[in-house]
C-alpha cells in the first residue's frame, strides 16, 4: 500500500504540475492577447487621430483657397454704371455662363436673370457680342440653344450671338473663351457667388475681365450651391496653376466675326 500510495501521490503531483504549467501557459497567452488587443486599439486610435488631423488640415487648406479666390476675384466685380467699358471702348463680349433649362427649353429663373443682365449690357453698348457658354453634352439637353432663343426674342442680332456648346464647367467656359473664340476682354455675367471663381480664372488665364452680376435674388437651394462653391473655388484655383486643356478645343472662331457660324 505504501508503495502504491506513493505512486498515486507522485502521479497526482505530476498531473498537478502539468496542470499548473498549462494554466500558466493559458494565462501568459491571455496576457499576450490582451496586450495585442491594447496595441491594436492604440494603433486604431492613432490612425483615427491622424485622419482627424489630416481632415482638419485639408479643411483649412480648402477654406484658405476659397478665401483667396474670393479676395482676388472680387477685385474685378463692378456695376454697369462703374464699368471701365463704354460705348466708345466696349469689351469683346459678355460671357454669360449657362445654368439649368426646363424640358420646354425655358430658362430657369437663375439663367433668365443671367440672360437679362447680358442683354442689358449688349443694349447699353458696352459689349460687342454675347457669348453663351453651357452644357450641350447630350442631344436632349441644350442650355445654349435655349439661351440663343431667349436672346433673339429680346432683339439681339443673330450675328452677335456666339454659342459655346462645350462649356461643361466654369473653368472650361473661360478657357474656351480665350482659346476658341479669341476673346481678349470680356464681362462675365452670372450670380455674384459664382462671379469670384469665374473672374479669378479669367485673370489667371490672362484675360481682361470684369464681372457684372445678375440681379441679386435668393434662389431655391442656394445654401447647397454656396457650400459646393467653396470646393469648386479650391478646385479651380488648382486648375489655374496647371492650366489643363478643356474637354474639347477645336478650330478658332474669333469673337469679332459672325456668331451664326457657331449655331
Amino acid at each position: 500500500m505504501g508503495v502504491k500510495h506513493e505512486e498515486v501521490l507522485g502521479q497526482t503531483s505530476f498531473i498537478l504540475h502539468i496542470g499548473v504549467i498549462l494554466c500558466q501557459s493559458v494565462i501568459i497567452e491571455r496576457e499576450k492577447m490582451v496586450k495585442q488587443k491594447k496595441s491594436k486599439r492604440k494603433i486604431a486610435l492613432m490612425i483615427i487621430k491622424i485622419l482627424v488631423i489630416l481632415g482638419i488640415l485639408g479643411l483649412l487648406i480648402v477654406l484658405g483657397m476659397d478665401r483667396q479666390v474670393k479676395k482676388e476675384g472680387g477685385k474685378h466685380l463692378t456695376t454697369l454704371e462703374e464699368s471701365r467699358y463704354t460705348k466708345a471702348k466696349p469689351a469683346d463680349c459678355a460671357l454669360v455662363l449657362g445654368a439649368s433649362v426646363y424640358v420646354n427649353r425655358k430658362p430657369s429663373p437663375m439663367l433668365k436673370d443671367r440672360l437679362d443682365r447680358g442683354i442689358e449690357l449688349y443694349k447699353a453698348g458696352i459689349v460687342k457680342k454675347l457669348l453663351f457658354s453651357g452644357d450641350n453634352g447630350q442631344v436632349e439637353y441644350n442650355e445654349v440653344e435655349a439661351m440663343k432663343e431667349y436672346a433673339l426674342k429680346a432683339g439681339v442680332k443673330k450675328k452677335d450671338i456666339f454659342l459655346d456648346h462645350a462649356g461643361f464647367s466654369t473653368y472650361e467656359s473661360v478657357y474656351r473663351a480665350k482659346s476658341v473664340f479669341a476673346v481678349k476682354s470680356m464681362i462675365v455675367v452670372t450670380q455674384q457667388y459664382h462671379e469670384y471663381r469665374a473672374l479669378y480664372t479669367g485673370k489667371k488665364l490672362g484675360l481682361e475681365v470684369e464681372g457684372i452680376p445678375a440681379e441679386d435674388v435668393s434662389y431655391r437651394g442656394q445654401t447647397m450651391r454656396d457650400l459646393r462653391e467653396v470646393l469648386a473655388r479650391a478646385k479651380d484655383m488648382g486648375k489655374c496653376v496647371y492650366e489643363p486643356a478643356p474637354t474639347f478645343l477645336g478650330d478658332v472662331i474669333p469673337i469679332s466675326g459672325d456668331g451664326r457660324k457657331t449655331w
